[in-house]
């Protein structure tokens, strides 16, 4: 195993200091990282993307674990630093400098299945997450996503239906996939230290209900959590068949959306892709 500088030294010679403009900040806790490249199990030999890697400290973390890595990174200032991590781990880690929300993912990281482990930038997390969470084919081709979120957002994510967290994203995250609170990480671990508590987010694919396009209930739950404090009746009249579709299977259109459950959007998105 390779004997590496702490993550201070390394960033404080090629002088690195976090982007705000790139939603960065560092993590040199190297236990807590080797933790987070934990949750998703053995990762020995296998595929890992990571988007915004920065000076590299997860990617330490993932290496040790002897994963292979495909790291994305437009922070220039990092790729020197991220260089000299694959010298010390040969083979293992590939850089591709780019924008994460313009990249192929799936063309990126060839047929292979790979896990999804990053400390993701704040700025683009929230989108990069519905990305990994759309399409029309599933099981998808990541086999698990390990995500840092600002905690507001991961507790939205995991929420359940009748409280103020509960959201189209929790809709997304939950009707074919499994999602759970991982760890929660203090303000205090990071340098510089954010505004706000972060929490990291493990998500396993899990079985597609039949008959439903994840791009109906895509549109649905935009729609119905897009005016949430409306009653179903107002806040999905926009969406053709929508309000007859809840008096078909005996929901009352006066609910809001935060008391729909999961199923229940599911249940109602079928019966709009069958109309389609």
């Amino acid at each position: 195993m390779a004997d590496l500088p702490p993550l201070r030294e390394v960033i404080a010679r090629h002088g690195l200091s976090a982007s705000k403009a790139l939603g960065q900040n560092f993590l040199f806790d190297e236990q807590l990282l080797d933790r987070i490249a934990a949750i998703p199990g053995d990762l020995a030999g296998k595929p890992v993307l990571e988007v915004g890697p920065g000076p590299g400290g997860l990617t330490r973390a993932l290496l040790r674990a002897r994963a292979r890595v495909t790291a994305i990174e437009m922070d220039r200032r990092c790729l020197p630093a991220l260089a000299e991590l694959g010298d010390a781990f040969p083979g293992q880690l590939r850089v591709i400098e780019g924008d994460a929300l313009k990249l192929d993912h799936a063309e990126l990281m060839g047929d292979e299945p790979f896990a999804v482990l990053s400390n993701l930038p704040y700025n683009v997390g929230t989108a990069l997450f519905v990305r990994w969470l759309g399409g029309e084919e599933w099981p998808p081709q990541w086999t698990s996503l390990t995500l840092m979120f600002q905690q507001e957002v991961a507790q939205r994510i995991v929420a359940q239906p009748g409280g103020s967290a509960y959201g189209r994203l929790a809709v997304l995250a939950q009707w074919r996939s499994a999602a759970k609170l991982a760890m929660k990480v203090h303000r205090s671990a990071f340098t510089p230290p954010p505004k706000v508590m972060s929490a990291i987010v493990h998500v396993e694919p899990g079985e597609m209900p039949t008959g439903v396009s994840a791009r109906v209930l895509e549109r649905l739950t935009e729609a119905a959590f897009g005016q949430r404090r409306k009653m179903l009746r107002q806040s999905l009249k926009g969406v053709p068949g929508a309000v007859a579709a809840l008096e078909a299977i005996g929901i009352d259109p006066q609910r809001r959306a935060e008391t729909m459950t999961v199923e229940e959007f599911v249940a109602i998105a079928r019966i709009l892709t069958q109309g389609c």
